[in-house]
């Protein structure tokens, strides 16, 4: 059986420490070939490029590994794998990560490393976006590897259902190891924020987008109960954005028909 085509992405840019550990993995399991940020794109959700010209240059930051560098952003990334790169080949898994940053709960509509992932359930490839809940750029990843490379290739094996993609979020290094896998739901939170508003030297208002994560969700079936008890936390996510609850309810209550 031929390998299966592995297209890589992230949103910290092609030469985060994440995504290199991403491309030795996936290296085991397949054919690889990577299309990422020249720069950093976190929390530009699933924006694509539409107003400016994309670039793509080609990259031999990773031995042994086709790879490009993309102007535009994470999902543009992915449709360029598809639509240029790859030249007419569907890839068989889209992996996005390995971000250095927690994605659970709400901050899966921000991030970049999820719209990766997304943009390849869209186009009904599998895909997964991979997360670390430690924010240092120099993070310790030693610990995340053998389950990305048993959830990879649980998904090689199985696939996905249609438009699902997976959410995968790793607990921040600890003394002990990781004690399993959850499959989970998103949590209910939302962050609260603040604008730090400050003044520049030419006399100039300026604001830092600040705030706090606040938790309205105490189940043990979710994301942030998961990593916070030291689990690797899947979450299937899909991009049908529909209130599926809320059709009847309309239909009953509103008198505009």
């Amino acid at each position: 059986m031929p390998k299966p085509l592995i297209l890589v992405s992230n949103d910290d840019g092609i030469d985060s420490k994440g995504i290199k550990l991403l491309v030795e993995l996936m290296q085991q399991l397949g054919e690889v070939i990577v299309i990422a940020p020249d720069s950093p794109q976190s929390g530009m959700g699933h924006a694509i490029t539409i107003g400016n010209t994309l670039r793509l240059t080609e990259s031999y930051i990773f031995d042994g590994v086709k790879a490009f560098q993309c102007s535009g952003t994470p999902a543009d990334c992915v449709k360029m794998g598809k639509g240029f790169a790859l030249k007419g080949r569907k890839p068989d898994l889209v992996v996005s990560g390995v971000n250095h940053g927690s994605n659970t709960s709400i901050s899966v509509i921000y991030s970049g490393t999820m719209s990766a992932a997304i943009e390849g359930a869209i186009e009904d490839i599998p895909a997964i976006g991979f997360s670390l809940c430690d924010y240092d750029e120099s993070a310790d990843l030693s610990h995340i590897g053998e389950h990305i490379l048993q959830i990879t290739s649980q998904v090689i094996k199985t696939g996905l259902p249609k438009g699902v993609a997976l959410n995968v979020n790793f607990p921040k290094k600890q003394d002990e190891s990781i004690r399993g896998i959850k499959i989970c739901r998103q949590t209910r939170a939302k962050w609260q924020e603040e604008f730090d508003q400050r003044v520049d030297p030419s006399g100039v208002q300026y604001f830092w987008l600040t705030g706090n994560f606040v938790n309205q969700d105490k189940g043990e079936d979710i994301d942030e109960w998961a990593i916070a008890n030291n689990y690797t936390a899947v979450v299937p996510v899909s991009f049908d954005l529909t209130a599926y609850h809320a059709i009847g309810t309309l239909n009953k209550e509103w008198d505009i028909f």
